[in-house]
């Protein structure tokens, strides 16, 4: 187990870096993961995908379909692509725990699939 600074509070994350517990989640947490991904700073756009992952995660306890997720937040039908690159890193920003048994594929480096694995 890591941990991460913000706010002056320590906060536990995974050997993959997500949260250990998803209620230390705010919008300060979420920029210090995205810099750890190597987003320097959120976007409102960004912002506005990982906020609805997260609220469709603590409804559904399920991934969102992703063209939903895109056409809810009124983004074109490719924002998680176009703004993560790889869905998984907006899932790990949002402070969501790691999908167990699912793993995100790409052949091209732009688009990516959700598998089982493990």
């Amino acid at each position: 187990m890591s941990a991460i600074e913000c706010a002056g509070k320590t906060i536990q994350i995974d050997e993959h870096g997500f949260l250990a517990d998803l209620n230390d989640w705010n919008e300060d947490v979420a920029q210090v993961l995205a810099t750890r991904e190597g987003v320097e700073t959120l976007s409102r756009e960004q912002m506005e995908i990982i906020s609805f992952m997260r609220k469709y995660y603590l409804r559904n306890k399920v991934f969102p379909i992703l063209n939903q997720l895109c056409k809810v937040v009124h983004q074109s039908k490719e924002c998680v692509n176009e703004q993560f690159i790889n869905p998984e890193k907006a899932w790990k920003i949002a402070g969501l725990p790691k999908l167990d048994g699912i793993h995100f594929i790409t052949m091209d480096g732009i688009n990516y699939k959700m598998e089982e694995c493990c």
